[in-house]
């Protein structure tokens, strides 16, 4: 029965959590933690903790996936230098800052590093949902170096575990070889995954076989990567992005539709879950401190938060500094971001579900048979810090985006209604040809071409063209009628099976055809 409780508790508190964080203007995830230390306090799941393994090797490959895929590879080549120094150079600043304060609180070396890794990576759901003021470059740059720096800090997190539990000795050569296996073996392994992806999609025509290849692909990338010894991370991510530019061509509608339908909701869910469990966790070892240790573990938390940062700010205002300086001497130019998009950016530095998994993996035992030393201290301190950088970062944030003159950039769905204008013109180019092609009539082809003029029209409505007013009014009148028809022949098909005239899988099949017209008119223009 506790299992069936505990998926019912958590369930309700990830509901919660979500449809009441933004009326309280709270950031989610502090809510879920919040609500999941309540759980804590009810003894029938104050004991409950999360398996690491489950978190580090079946949670953050789903969520490090979906993020890839939906993360624009255009950016990312545009600012490729910057994403590579957050993504390796301050993580390693981070995680050194940290460790070096949360030794001197009295914290083994080993645990002290351990925790550096934990909290030196942003985390890309964070972001996605906390940025959303901010320019889509400066976003996209942030969810970037979330995705890759996971890779760094999971390689330091080794390193540390390694040493403290006795496995190995840690040479500087021997820490290279894992920085390049870990990068180099974990992109060969997401190009290989995802080559194997594509050829096994244009080869499924049943969307629930090709979705389910889909959500096989993050394990199957990360546990080979991990079989090798290098980042199932980066295999991952790697993964996800050779795919995010080869779906469009390879995935059909279907497909697409139903993974659009399935992924966002089970991403929510488990992200969800990651910080309602965290919160629980954070009670139990709350609870197994004294008053002084307590008060102590506080004051590495607010210790370690400002080293997080400060590193940060430092990291960000002092590469621009470099930067500037070099060019001068050089008399060349580069662009640097103005004070004020350095300072929006060093407060994006959010922390979150993937520091939580990387706390979570920390062993209990070493090699010895003896406790992993400091660990709940780990956990602990993660979590607060996580709620210092959601809480806190994300109330200056708002306040720091309204007195900074954010840069004028592209309209995505101007861009967008462009180009859906230009597939469109296209099209009716090549129609004479592929109704030829296809043994059309002449009346079909009329009507289509006669379909395709209209939604042109409302396209270039959309992207600003002469008489977009009248255009998008008509359109705007064309859909509420359609969707009162609509609702009128629902309600019709309903009364019948009502009546017994047909039977529910009738029912059910006209209800699809009904939903996919309703969709097809609630999509923007840009989209039809």
């Amino acid at each position: 029965m506790l299992g069936l409780e505990i998926v019912v508790a958590v369930g309700a508190a990830i509901i919660l959590g979500s449809f009441f964080a933004p009326r309280l203007r709270l950031a989610t995830p502090v809510a879920l933690l919040a609500l999941g230390a309540l759980l804590g306090l009810v003894p029938q799941f104050s004991s409950m903790m999360v398996p690491p393994e489950l978190v580090l090797m079946v949670l953050l490959p789903v969520l490090l996936y979906w993020e890839s895929l939906t993360t624009s590879l255009r950016e990312i080549r545009r600012n490729l230098t910057a994403i590579a120094l957050l993504s390796t150079a301050l993580v390693v600043a981070t995680a050194a800052a940290v460790a070096v304060v949360a030794h001197g609180f009295g914290v083994d070396w080993g645990a002290a590093w351990v925790l550096g890794a934990a909290v030196a990576p942003t985390d890309a759901t964070a972001i996605a949902a906390l940025s959303r003021t901010l320019p889509r470059r400066q976003v996209t740059v942030l969810r970037a170096e979330s995705l890759v720096n996971d890779g760094t800090a999971l390689v330091i997190f080794g390193v540390a575990v390694s040493l403290t539990v006795g496995e190995e000795v840690i040479t500087p050569l021997g820490v290279g070889g894992l920085v390049l296996l870990a990068y180099g073996g974990g992109a060969v392994i997401g190009a290989v995954v995802a080559g194997v992806n594509i050829f096994v999609r244009r080869r499924l025509s049943d969307p629930l076989l090709g979705n389910a290849v889909m959500l096989l692909a993050p394990f199957a990338a990360f546990l080979l990567a991990e079989l090798i010894h290098a980042s199932g991370v980066i295999a991952v991510v790697v993964s996800g992005l050779i795919m995010s530019q080869a779906a469009p061509r390879i995935v059909r509608a279907q497909h697409r539709t139903q993974a659009l339908a399935f992924w966002p909701l089970f991403t929510f869910l488990i992200n969800g879950a990651l910080f309602v469990f965290v919160g629980i966790e954070l009670i139990e070892i709350a609870r197994s401190l004294t008053g002084a240790q307590f008060a102590s573990a506080l004051a590495v938390v607010g210790a370690v938060s400002f080293a997080v940062i400060v590193t940060r700010f430092v990291f960000f205002f002092g590469s621009a500094g470099i930067r500037v300086l070099l060019t001068r001497r050089t008399r060349g130019q580069t662009e640097v971001d103005s004070p004020g998009l350095q300072m929006i950016a060093s407060l994006a530095g959010f922390r979150g579900a993937v520091s939580l998994a990387v706390a979570l993996s920390v062993p209990e035992v070493v090699r010895t048979g003896g406790a992993f030393p400091d660990r709940g201290l780990v956990v602990f301190v993660t979590g607060g810090v996580v709620i210092v950088t959601l809480a806190g970062q994300a109330l200056a944030l708002p306040f720091a985006v309204r007195r900074v003159k954010l840069p004028v950039e592209s309209n995505a769905e101007g861009e967008a209604a462009a180009a859906a204008a230009a597939a469109y013109e296209k099209a009716l180019e090549v129609l004479p040809e592929l109704s030829r092609a296809n043994d059309i009539g002449e009346k079909v082809e009329r009507w289509v071409r006669e379909a395709y003029e209209t939604f042109l029209g409302n396209v270039r409505a959309q992207s600003g063209e002469t008489g977009a007013k009248s255009a998008a009014q008509d359109r705007d009148a064309y859909v509420t009628l359609s969707l009162a028809m609509i609702a009128h022949r629902s309600e019709t098909v309903i009364r019948m099976r009502d009546e017994q005239i047909i039977d529910d899988e009738v029912l059910r099949l006209l209800q699809a055809e009904l939903d996919r017209e309703e969709l097809a008119l609630l999509a923007p223009p840009s989209a039809e």
